[in-house]
């Protein structure tokens, strides 16, 4: 091999050793992208009007001083808190909490016999008519007038009054609460009057009630709402039978029941028994009745009238054995409430048609029902004046008291079965004579009708 050739393999060698020495540089793995910051320079710098994020309060058990439960009425009207007062129709329900305002207007005294620091009451009223019920009511029960007022509307900027509503209208409540200088008790009647969603929800019933809690809270007052029973539900717990939702009964403090039960010895009975308290005892109440008077306007009111004490569950207090019955034969539980409605209405004496005719719209009852008991009781109607008056059998006579001075003349000897008849119908006749009374009938309304029975004539 010569030199040349020699010189070309070594070349070769060179070039294959180079290339068996050859390594391809690694290429370094690139990270993720991360987030893009822009520059701190570049940065929008806070807006003295923007607002600022919410905060969430807190207060530390430590700091705080426990004090007691501040009472209007001991263990049953707490300040600060909401109370519900339910019923069935016709307990007077309404007639009870007028008679707390009285109590609280006029410094008075509360059934248990317990003083109460006088004070200003706010009545906000979805069913009553203030001039021609409530006033008159408050007249009756001793309350102090000029410290009690109703809550009639909202008025706007613009002169324009609607219907006053606690979540919209707090403001302004708050200014008249202050020009007030300031109220102990505010009721609300009905309660569900405050909602302005579905009764029925929870959570609509609970977001629409706690401006109530908060006004109570605020105006150091006790809010008194008043709602009816549901249908069904009888020997049960009572609360439990307030109409809507269960919330109406959760967010109160205290619920009052107020119903007409049995006696032991089968008489009626009204009782207003605590069904609930998470302030205090929840068991015990009081007996009433329901009395009505005239005032010195000829006007005439409903009262309650306490009794005594009585202990016991509210399950208890309130059971009655006749409400299964009723139950099951709903018209004749119907007719048998609008008896007892008249019963308990003339029971003091002869009333108006048209105070009749309020008092039934208000306790729930139907007026053709109550015409229908009216005649199953066999009740006078009268006229006097030119007012229509519905009067019991056994208490005619009390209609006639501007003529007892004077002879109605011999009735003669009748049967004792008719005596009470023969009375009146002398009566009737001596007041004719006079001009004061005219023709017998149910109504100036109902005197236009024909008659179709003897006791219709009436």
């Amino acid at each position: 091999m010569n030199a040349r050739n020699e010189a070309a393999f070594a070349a070769v060698d060179a070039s294959i050793a180079a290339a068996l020495a050859y390594r391809p540089p690694v290429r370094a793995q690139s990270a993720p992208p991360g987030p893009t910051f822009p520059p701190l320079d570049d940065m929008p710098k806070a807006s003295k009007d923007q607002p600022k994020p919410d905060r969430v309060m807190l207060v530390s058990a430590a700091s705080l001083t426990p004090v007691p439960v501040a009472w209007l009425w001991k263990y049953w009207l707490a300040r600060k808190k909401l109370h519900i007062l339910a019923g069935a129709p016709g307990q007077g329900k309404t007639t009870i909490a007028i008679d707390m305002a009285a109590t609280v207007s006029s410094g008075g005294r509360w059934p248990d016999g317990t003083s109460c620091s006088i004070g200003n009451v706010l009545i906000w009223s979805g069913e009553d008519d203030p001039s021609d019920t409530l006033n008159p009511r408050l007249s009756a029960a001793g309350a102090d007038l000029t410290r009690c007022h109703f809550i009639i509307g909202t008025e706007r900027s613009n002169g324009e009054t609607v219907p006053f509503d606690p979540s919209l209208h707090l403001d302004g409540l708050r200014a008249v609460v202050e020009d007030l200088g300031g109220v102990s008790l505010l009721i609300v009647d009905p309660v569900v009057s405050a909602v302005t969603g579905d009764s029925h929800k929870n959570t609509e019933v609970r977001r629409a009630l706690q401006p109530l809690v908060d006004l109570a809270s605020e105006f150091d007052c006790a809010i008194v709402g008043i709602t009816h029973f549901s249908k069904g539900g009888q020997g049960g717990d009572p609360s439990q039978r307030v109409v809507g939702s269960v919330a109406f009964t959760a967010v109160a403090r205290v619920v009052m029941v107020a119903a007409k039960v049995k006696g032991n010895g089968g008489e009626d009975r009204r009782v207003l028994a605590r069904s609930k308290s998470n302030i205090g005892p929840d068991d015990g109440g009081f007996e009433y009745r329901l009395e009505q008077i005239e005032n010195a306007d000829g006007i005439h009111a409903s009262r309650i009238a306490w009794g005594q004490a009585v202990a016991g569950t509210a399950r208890d207090l309130l059971t009655d054995p006749n409400e299964d019955d009723a139950e099951d034969n709903p018209e004749s539980s119907a007719l048998d409430d609008a008896s007892e409605f008249l019963v308990e209405l003339l029971s003091g004496g002869p009333s108006p048609t048209k105070y009749v005719e309020t008092e039934a719209k208000a306790a729930g009852l139907a007026w053709r029902t109550v015409r229908r008991a009216s005649e199953v009781l066999e009740i006078k109607k009268r006229k006097l004046e030119g007012v229509w008056y519905w009067m019991r059998p056994n208490l005619s006579n009390q209609l006639v008291h501007v003529v007892q001075s004077q002879n109605l003349g011999q009735v003669g000897q009748v049967g004792q079965v008719d005596a009470q008849d023969a009375l009146e119908d002398a009566q009737g006749a001596q007041l004719s004579k006079q001009g004061i009374l005219g023709t017998f009938g149910a109504s100036s309304e109902e005197s236009t009708k024909p008659a179709t029975s003897p006791k219709e004539a009436f």
